[in-house]
């Protein structure tokens, strides 16, 4: 049996915190190695409310020092990554029966300040009755405000730091479950796949929902138990024909959106509800539904039902358990657990966090693994060095759109948009010097051509028509049954 590969530092798991972490430590000069279970993102980071946001309902739990981490994170993700992040002006609809005018004022200002100085505009109060984002509401909605924040497509988040990550170095292995891990004699990591073993001087534990049974297999104790909370969204036929998104109180002092979402939809969301059932299936429940349902007509006069729905998803949030009475209440901060010196090689266990500070996160991790790890040379350099694709200014996408066209006059306005906002400069790697369609190969539909899908499949490891439809891109609400069929039958079933 040969000897297992040899690497600084061992990756467990390809969300958007593990994605992060590998990118980080490749870009600093250590051998990575990241493994992932499934498919990148196929878990939790695909399946968010996709906002780069502070949190502006987290205010009232009074997370101040997490809201200013994340308004802070917020820019610097629109810094490094102006193709898949970009900004949204959110109406915030009062109503009476809810949070007062004045009380929603100062909580705004407070954002605003929080967040520091910011190219993002601050908030301001509008009359809904003169305002575009009025026309839908229903007319006792006189008043509101527009406060500045961003989106994000998730999944290509994390796709885009384990791209960054290989071009620096690091191997990237989807699909490999690992089975068993443990400190060896001579002080190495040496962990255990269905697919092979390989060693480590440190491992990082980014397996979100399992990050405790994974401590538990390392032979350690978790110092932080896991609350399971689940937050469900549902997508329907666009509500309203302009760009802003809304931010809608309910009765349960929650807060619900209504985004904007793939030119022809809205994206409704979320929920949350303590989960305890099997991770394996996760659909939205009956009950959530009629939430979510209900959420947006009590604000909006074009009514939703079950029937509207296209698509919908849930995923599962792994917080930090403080004991909070109310799911919704649990804290969205992170705590980090790195093993003591005397036990020998270094595990790091990522409890916790949210989208918007996984790079701070990462940052940190690789910072605290620095002293233990000589391999780990290097200043911290992630928050001003671009993502892939993401190299111009982040003002810059109409730019980025109008060459594009300029480029390839073939495509059509949707195609343009949607491979600019998920492939930014790195859209050239696959179009190539293609002079029409037929230089991209077969045309699945929706604009997904060959060329795409051969460059999903060796450079992002998409391997299933789900892996390339509904997380390296969302083109499965465009596509209909046959297509996606063909397309599934052309990557072997």
């Amino acid at each position: 049996m040969s000897e297992p590969a040899l690497f600084d530092l061992i990756v467990i798991g390809g969300g958007v915190n593990g994605a992060g972490v590998a990118r980080d430590a490749a870009g600093r000069g250590a051998r990575v190695l990241l493994l992932e279970a499934g498919d990148l993102a196929s878990g939790t980071s695909s399946k968010s409310t996709k906002l780069v946001h502070g949190g502006l309902r987290y205010l009232e739990y009074r997370e101040f020092g997490l809201v200013r981490e994340a308004l802070k994170e917020r820019d610097v993700l629109w810094d490094i990554a102006p193709h898949i992040v970009r900004p949204m002006r959110f109406v915030l609809p009062v109503s009476r029966a809810m949070r007062p005018h004045w009380q929603l004022r100062a909580a705004l200002k407070l954002y605003d300040t929080i967040g520091g100085k910011s190219a993002l505009p601050g908030s301001q109060a509008i009359e809904l009755a003169e305002h575009r984002a009025g026309e839908p509401l229903f007319g006792n909605m006189a008043r509101g405000f527009e406060y500045s924040d961003c989106w994000v497509d998730d999944a290509r988040l994390v796709v885009l730091n384990a791209v960054d990550a290989k071009r620096k170095g690091a191997e990237v292995r989807t699909h490999e479950a690992v089975t068993g891990l443990g400190r060896e004699d001579d002080g190495d990591w040496l962990v255990h796949t269905a697919k092979g073993q390989y060693r480590a001087k440190a491992v990082v534990n980014a397996a979100g929902l399992q990050v405790d049974e994974l401590t538990g297999l390392a032979g350690e104790k978790p110092q932080y138990r896991i609350r399971r909370v689940r937050g469900s969204h549902i997508v329907v036929p666009r509500l309203f024909e302009h760009n802003y998104p809304y931010i809608l109180q309910q009765p349960d002092t929650r807060i619900c959106f209504a985004i904007p979402y793939e030119d022809k939809f809205t994206l409704i969301g979320t929920t949350d509800a303590d989960h305890t059932g099997s991770l394996d299936t996760l659909e939205p429940d009956e009950d959530e539904i009629r939430y979510l349902c209900d959420a947006v007509n009590r604000y909006f006069t074009r009514q939703v039902t079950p029937a509207d729905i296209v698509w919908s998803y849930a995923g599962v949030r792994a917080l930090v358990d403080d004991g909070s009475s109310r799911p919704e209440a649990a804290t969205r901060g992170y705590k980090l657990v790195l093993s003591e010196e005397k036990a020998g090689a270094p595990l790091l266990g990522i409890y916790g966090g949210k989208i918007t500070s996984y790079r701070h996160v990462a940052e940190e991790v690789v910072d605290m693994l620095a002293k233990r790890l000589p391999a780990l040379s290097g200043e911290a350099w992630t928050g001003t060095t671009p993502l892939p694709g993401g190299d111009f200014p982040k003002d810059a996408s109409g730019l980025l759109r109008t060459e594009l066209r300029a480029e390839y006059p073939f495509l059509d306005d949707f195609t343009i948009g949607r491979i600019s906002r998920a492939y930014g400069l790195d859209a050239v790697y696959w179009l190539g010097d293609a002079q029409g369609w037929d230089d991209l190969g077969r045309n699945f539909g929706a604009g997904l051509t060959e060329a795409e899908v051969n460059y999903l499949r060796e450079e992002e490891w998409a391997q299933t028509a789900k892996d390339i439809l509904w997380r390296r891109s969302k083109l499965g609400l465009h596509m209909d049954a046959g297509e996606q069929v063909a397309l599934k039958e052309f990557l072997g079933g």
